[in-house]
């Protein structure tokens, strides 16, 4: 198992029936193939669609279906498309229940940097700024280091995207959970020690005595069969 397909899979254990979630570009798109079978979750895009899904195989891509970042989604029957004041609208009004985006540093606070890199060019800030402001759980999903560098620093040397603490960071070494008393090692990921989490992070972990090893689904089915609106649902009802 490769480390994005890790980290997808541990975070798709965290969303729960009937929750609203917000899949950033990138990594966390990743998440809507690894859904447990038990769970049935509404999958949006803040560029206007709920009810997307992963696409089951290649060559079905339309063009005026696309993620945030422009990749190629598939919509379930009963999808909802809207503009983007209303997409924006249920960001900034707190109605999503989770957004997993990915990262390019967390600091010891549990601030997240993921929008921009000072001197590149980057098309804009999208909706990361109202996505962790807004939704009442934010998962960062991203790898534990860059070229061998922490990515979990003691202070992000990016701009933070927000002032708020995020709920829990998911990587391929560990889950750490940030708590207003510092970064708790909550999990670590298969065949990984505490003491390898410890030397790939900058920041300090507060280590409890019961850390387990990170859960991951064994077999998953099609994304098609948990992606599934409330609009499909209430069709379903008559």
């Amino acid at each position: 198992m490769d480390e994005k397909t890790l980290i997808a899979k541990r975070v798709a254990l965290e969303l729960r029936d009937g929750e609203l979630v917000n899949l950033g570009i990138g990594l966390p798109t990743l998440v809507a193939r690894y859904l447990p079978d038990d769970v049935e979750v509404f999958l949006q895009s803040e560029n206007g669609l709920i009810g997307i899904q992963a696409l089951p195989e290649a060559g079905l891509e339309d063009d005026d279906l696309t993620d945030a970042g422009g990749g190629p989604v598939g919509a379930v029957p009963g999808a909802a498309a809207f503009d983007s004041a209303m997409s924006f609208g249920l960001v900034r009004g707190g109605h999503l229940d989770v957004t997993v985006l990915g990262g390019l540093q967390v600091d010891q606070e549990g601030k997240l940097a993921n929008w921009m890199v000072p001197g590149k060019m980057v098309p804009g800030m999208g909706g990361a700024m109202d996505l962790v402001s807004g939704a009442k759980r934010v998962i960062v999903a991203m790898q534990h280091t860059a070229k061998g560098q922490p990515k979990i620093l003691k202070r992000c040397t990016l701009p933070v995207t927000s002032v708020r603490r995020v709920s829990l960071i998911v990587t391929d070494l560990a889950v750490i959970e940030p708590t207003a008393n510092g970064l708790v090692l909550r999990e670590t990921a298969p065949g990984v020690t505490v003491e390898q989490v410890i030397a790939a992070t900058e920041a300090e972990l507060i280590v409890p005595l019961d850390v387990r090893t990170m859960p991951i689904l064994a077999a998953t089915s099609p994304a098609s069969r948990h992606c599934r609106t409330y609009c499909q649902r209430e069709s379903a009802n008559g």
